[in-house]
């Protein structure tokens, strides 16, 4: 398995000469939790403080029970959600070095299948379709780098996990976190120096018949 990981990883680089970042849509460049409450105030007449979703999962995050599933079957959720602040910017500038690709597990809200196609290609044109990926199961993905904000994506991750900070994960210290896309470009292009000079590092053959201590 580790075989098969190094070889597609090392074949992407050699494609486009980059390193690959697979970014996720909802709560990472799309902000969900904002447009959640929006639409609860809008629906329900109640302006839903961000603090109180803190540590939360998404279906306990709103006093009406099942509000957010409405929402999420709802037409025109996903084609509304507003753009995470810096998201567009800090995309376009990890693009110049490395190869980006948005991934979203759409499969399980397929009405989103469209919307979500249609937000990209409002707010991120310059992304080719080439670099577009909805599924079901985000395991698939064999990047170097994911930037996520579900557990049950990150802990599956085969290259360098980063955890962007959402209401529902706040608590978590699993994963190295992300707090915004401000700081996001220098992070990835420090960690990725950091593995070129770990594997530049020669390591001693090991003499035969060596004491033990």
């Amino acid at each position: 398995m580790h075989n098969t990981v190094s070889l597609s990883q090392n074949i992407a680089f050699m494609k486009t000469g980059k390193k690959s970042i697979a970014i996720d849509m909802d709560g990472v460049i799309a902000d969900v939790e904002k447009h959640y409450i929006d639409w609860y105030e809008k629906d329900y007449g109640v302006k839903i403080d961000r603090k109180t979703m803190e540590g939360l999962m998404e279906h306990e995050a709103m006093p009406e029970k099942g509000a957010i599933m409405k929402f999420l079957t709802t037409p025109g959720f996903f084609r509304t959600v507003p753009v995470m602040e810096g998201a567009i910017e800090a995309v376009k500038d990890l693009m110049q070095d490395y190869e980006v690709y948005i991934v979203s597990a759409a499969m399980e809200f397929p009405l989103s299948l469209y919307e979500k196609h249609q937000w990209l290609a409002e707010h991120f044109p310059f992304i080719s379709w080439k670099n577009i990926i909805f599924c079901g199961d985000k395991s698939i993905i064999d990047t170097d780098f994911l930037i996520d904000d579900h557990l049950k994506n990150l802990d599956f991750c085969k290259g360098k996990a980063l955890m962007f900070t959402a209401f529902h994960n706040i608590n978590h210290t699993t994963h190295q976190r992300v707090n915004n896309w401000k700081e996001i470009p220098a992070i990835v292009r420090d960690l990725t120096a950091i593995r070129f000079k770990v594997k530049k590092i020669a390591i001693p053959p090991v003499p035969e018949n060596r004491p033990r201590w």
